[in-house]
């Protein structure tokens, strides 16, 4: 992890976005609201504040805009009220790709990877709402399964999609981003929620559609801690997610190996995301989510960075 969002972590609004504390929360909408107003709250108080929030251009005041963004000195010499409207505020297609295949589904204490992923997704589209893009959501598994059409009205519908996401069929992720990659009709934000259950051959196949400067896009690695540390101490049969295959383990003798190509693993999928033109960030759904939400708005900060310098 970065010194920037190392630093980011500890924030006094954090608490507030523990998965733990967010699955007592059965309300997506108030889910997602709690956990963007502890970030902000949060961010406020860091060194952060001015993230995301590049002056673009004015707009004419409307009932209900936050009085503290008005330019006093433009009203002075136009006698009308405008407000200062920042690049994060400008509309955008923001699309989220959640991956709901039967991987998803495990979870090594009460929160499984699919929750975390819902929780980061209704929490994403809340505070990109905020930011007046047009918020959409694709899932799928081994098809897509649901898809709510970016729209700035459609936020609710996006959240009911999420309350319904369940874990389904097993798959793999290239024809499902083939097809969502397909409907696209203008360049977008997107980000892509998965815990990435194929080789990175496989992998970056299915992203190149979504990529390669087509789109700006945010991948979030969604694991459970057991996958990434493998804590078991008991010999236990266990069980492919996808195949449903399953096989007796003796922990002690496999655990350094397992280890290792997991590191591996991870390593060699963050250099392929990134290879793609991506932003990559690994997330273990032990850790609060403010980690995620600081790494979307980086991601977006050094995306019109790079629109702005062609």
């Amino acid at each position: 992890m970065s010194h920037r969002a190392q630093a980011h972590t500890d924030t006094p609004g954090a608490r507030f976005l523990d998965p733990l504390v967010l699955a007592r929360i059965d309300n997506l909408d108030l889910l997602a609201r709690t956990v963007v107003d502890g970030f902000l709250h949060g961010l406020h108080k860091s060194p952060y504040m001015g993230l995301s929030m590049e002056f673009a251009e004015h707009r004419p005041y409307m009932a209900g805009d936050d009085i503290r963004k008005i330019d006093w000195r433009l009203f002075a010499r136009t006698d009308r009220h405008y407000v200062k409207q920042y690049e994060a505020e400008t509309n955008a297609n923001f699309s989220m790709l959640l991956d709901v295949s039967k991987s998803m589904s495990y979870g090594s204490g009460s929160i499984t990877k699919l929750d975390y992923a819902r929780f980061l997704a209704a929490a994403l589209g809340y505070f990109s709402q905020r930011q007046r893009d047009r918020v959409g959501l694709y899932t799928f598994d081994s098809e897509v399964v649901e898809h709510v059409r970016p729209s700035v009205r459609h936020l609710d519908q996006v959240l009911h999609a999420l309350e319904r996401a369940r874990p389904g069929r097993p798959g793999p992720l290239g024809p499902s981003l083939y097809t969502v990659a397909s409907t696209f009709r203008r360049r977008g934000i997107l980000v892509l929620i998965s815990d990435f259950y194929e080789s990175p051959d496989k992998i970056v196949e299915a992203l190149r559609p979504l990529s390669g400067g087509k789109h700006d896009l945010i991948v979030f690695h969604v694991l459970d801690p057991h996958e990434i540390d493998f804590p078991f101490t008991t010999p236990s049969t266990f069980e492919d997610m996808e195949t449903g295959e399953q096989f007796p383990v003796v922990p002690e003798k496999l655990r350094d190996r397992y280890r290792e190509a997991m590191q591996e693993h991870i390593r060699e999928v963050e250099r392929r995301v990134v290879g793609q033109g991506a932003e990559y960030t690994l997330l273990n759904t032990s850790q609060p989510l403010d980690h995620a939400l600081f790494r979307y708005l980086l991601a977006r900060q050094k995306a019109r960075g790079a629109r702005g310098a062609n």
